[in-house]
């Protein structure tokens, strides 16, 4: 039944997603405009939260089918019913996946190792809708394997895959700040103003609101809190860097940090399953000035703003075509576009604090694309070319790069 989203021979619609995502994001920037709101949009926070985004879309394409398949062996093998295919049960599936839904996105906040796979959609200090991208791979298999309920059950594979894009669509849409009450709506959906609940830092706000689709799951469980104050958006205990790996990665660090402090195999399960609020608070800034010292602030320069979005826009460009033609695409292409869209992305996170070994990820991604090259069209002595002008220039180089992009040498 993998056919159902892949073919040999279709093209991968789900690549219009890409740009439908910046079309809904560029009206939300034109709203806000009008409505004198710019101070929504951060430039650095939408850069690292796209950047979140293309790595999540990029690898979930290997995973995305992987995903299907498991969901039709369970449903083949261990199904406990087998849920006929009509209009009534599809609202049944919409509710159940909702209900499921709730379960993992509260254990996701209520349990150290799956918040560190959530933490990141929480990072940001803005909330619009670039805001929703930060979904990070790790999550993503979380994610799915709470999903794997739904074909145990006894709902078919293709009838989950298609609540689960109806599902995460409509989530999109509850990031924003822009739009304020949707009236009686508020009583039965998810809206924005729920949503930004959750994502506050607010002391009432907490481990609030917890629902995809609809509310009543919180009401029902007593998680509900309805935006009275204005929300201070972010985690309690901010991050300070926009590093790519260390966006991804900082979390388990400081739990495998906190389990290091203690002995015995118990201590150190109840801080892995154990609550966020209950983890050393000191243990962020401690692994952040051993790891990520002398962060920089961001630079103003009107240049390297550009010389930023180009990057982001080639990377979006290599992952819109391996998605648009992922069946067609060889091993070695989907790899080199892998390795050069990875690079491109902590090259992103490294130019937002200002780092000056970019420089070297410049090369290593030149290196790739060269190899590639000289490798399609059976020119091995272009690479060699390549490396002894480039090993020749690099230190020559180093100094006017630095200063074309961040403006000083």
């Amino acid at each position: 039944m993998s056919e159902f989203f892949w073919s040999n021979n279709a093209i991968n619609y789900a690549a219009l997603a890409i740009p439908a995502f910046f079309l809904f994001l560029g009206l939300e920037y034109v709203a806000a405009i009008r409505q004198r709101k710019t101070h929504v949009f951060n430039f650095d926070s939408s850069v690292a939260n796209i950047s979140i985004g293309i790595a999540e879309r990029l690898l979930n394409l290997f995973l995305t089918a992987s995903f299907y398949g498991v969901f039709t062996y369970i449903y083949e093998h261990f199904a406990l019913w087998a849920i006929p295919n009509t209009w009534g049960v599809w609202v049944m599936l919409i509710l159940v996946t909702d209900l499921v839904w709730y379960w993992y996105h509260r254990l996701g906040h209520e349990i150290n190792l799956f918040w560190a796979a959530h933490i990141v959609h929480h990072h940001s200090e803005e909330f619009n809708y670039s805001v929703s991208a930060r979904i990070t791979t790790l999550q993503s298999i979380v994610r799915n394997v709470f999903w794997s309920v739904l074909p145990l059950v006894g709902f078919h594979p293709a009838m989950v895959m298609t609540i689960l894009v109806v599902h995460g669509t409509y989530s999109f849409f509850t990031h924003t700040q822009l739009i304020r009450s949707l009236g009686w709506l508020e009583h039965i959906l998810i809206t924005p103003s729920h949503h930004r609940v959750h994502h506050a830092s607010n002391e009432k706000y907490l481990n609030k609101n917890y629902g995809d689709l609809f509310v009543f799951w919180d009401k029902l469980f007593g998680t509900f809190q309805k935006e009275e104050e204005q929300p201070v958006y972010g985690l309690t205990h901010p991050l300070k860097s926009y590093s790519f790996i260390w966006q991804h990665f900082h979390y388990f660090l400081e739990l495998l940090y906190a389990t290091r402090q203690v002995s015995g195999i118990g201590n150190k399960l109840k801080i892995v399953f154990g609550p966020p609020e209950m983890l050393d608070q000191n243990i962020r800034p401690l692994l952040e000035k051993r790891f990520i010292p002398d962060r920089r602030e961001t630079n103003a320069l009107v240049r390297f703003k550009v010389y930023l979005v180009i990057q982001l826009g080639l990377a979006l460009v290599v992952l819109f075509f391996i998605t648009l033609f992922y069946q067609q695409t060889q091993p070695l292409e989907k790899v080199v576009g892998t390795l050069f869209i990875l690079i491109t992305l902590v090259n992103c996170g490294a130019l937002l604090e200002q780092r000056r070994w970019i420089y070297y990820l410049e090369y290593l991604r030149l290196l790739v694309v060269v190899t590639y090259a000289s490798y399609i069209i059976e020119r091995p002595e272009l690479l060699a070319g390549v490396l002894v002008v480039s090993l020749a220039m690099l230190w020559p180089m180093q100094k006017w790069y630095l200063r074309l992009v961040y403006g000083q040498g």
